[in-house]
């Protein structure tokens, strides 16, 4: 089987193990059904997910110009606590800054490889959690604004972690944490305007991927410099596809690239 599209970070639904799917123009892939099959990438072209042109991608999936015009990558998304939208006021584009700014977002604690604080519009939940590899997960407060979230994440960076130890997490090298205690140990950190919104209950969420063989060594595929690549799929985990030589690959980093895909 033979597929060509440009690569977007993959499609998740929530099951035991989550499901992923490729989707591109025309077709769509179902990677779960490719566990323990060889799998060829081949790279064909850059494609900007903004202009469309055959532009070397820069970040996220953008050309250079697009990175810094498109509103979908103004630096409040990385940093919320930059978020004006609920000032009126505007970054790149205000409709689109309120339509995503002023919505509820929740403050969560993720166990990936460690335990990390993070911040998602409440629409995203919990495929953030499953984007980051994490295997277990719990909401910490529901505001309804981006910003509010945004300087709850600033306010607990002190007390506990803000990112992802890639390798850590897709060696499976992890310790599960009573997530429960320790948010509630956060809870006093919290910046008293949003003391308010604080989640007094809520459990755990266990998250499960489809990974048959975690690698021990890892090699990372940029299809900059690995144009061609085959390997035998042994896992999913993240915005990851691992393979049975210790190779792994990020689909999400390479947003906007157009690749060829076999399946034999």
């Amino acid at each position: 089987m033979n597929y060509e599209g440009v690569l977007t970070k993959m499609k998740t639904e929530f099951g035991d193990p989550i499901q992923y799917y490729l989707i591109f123009d025309t077709d769509f892939i179902h990677v779960n059904q490719l566990l323990n099959r060889q799998l060829s990438i081949s790279f064909v072209r850059y494609q900007c997910l903004a202009c469309g042109k055959d532009k070397k991608i820069f970040r996220q999936g953008y050309c250079y110009d697009d990175f810094y015009n498109q509103p979908q990558v103004g630096d409040w998304v990385i940093r919320p606590e930059l978020s004006t939208a609920h000032l009126d006021q505007e970054d790149r584009d205000l409709a689109y800054e309120k339509k995503m700014q002023l919505q509820p977002h929740i403050v969560y604690l993720a166990n990936s490889s460690n335990i990390k604080v993070g911040v998602t519009r409440k629409s995203q939940v919990p495929t953030r959690w499953i984007d980051q590899g994490a295997h277990e997960a719990i909401e910490l407060v529901e505001v309804p604004n981006r910003y509010l979230a945004g300087i709850t994440e600033v306010a607990l960076k002190d007390q506990v972690a803000d990112k992802t130890n890639w390798r850590t997490m897709l060696k499976n090298e992890v310790v599960d944490e009573d997530l429960v205690a320790f948010k509630a140990k956060l809870k006093e950190f919290i910046p008293e305007e949003v003391q308010e919104y604080f989640i007094d209950n809520g459990k755990e969420t266990e998250i499960h991927f489809p990974v048959l063989q975690y690698p021990t060594k890892l090699k990372s595929l940029n299809l900059e410099k690995t144009p061609d690549y085959s390997g035998v799929l042994k896992g999913i985990k993240g915005q990851y596809l691992i393979f049975e030589d210790n190779t792994v690959f990020n689909v999400r980093n390479s947003e906007g690239y157009v690749v060829r895909l076999e399946v034999q």
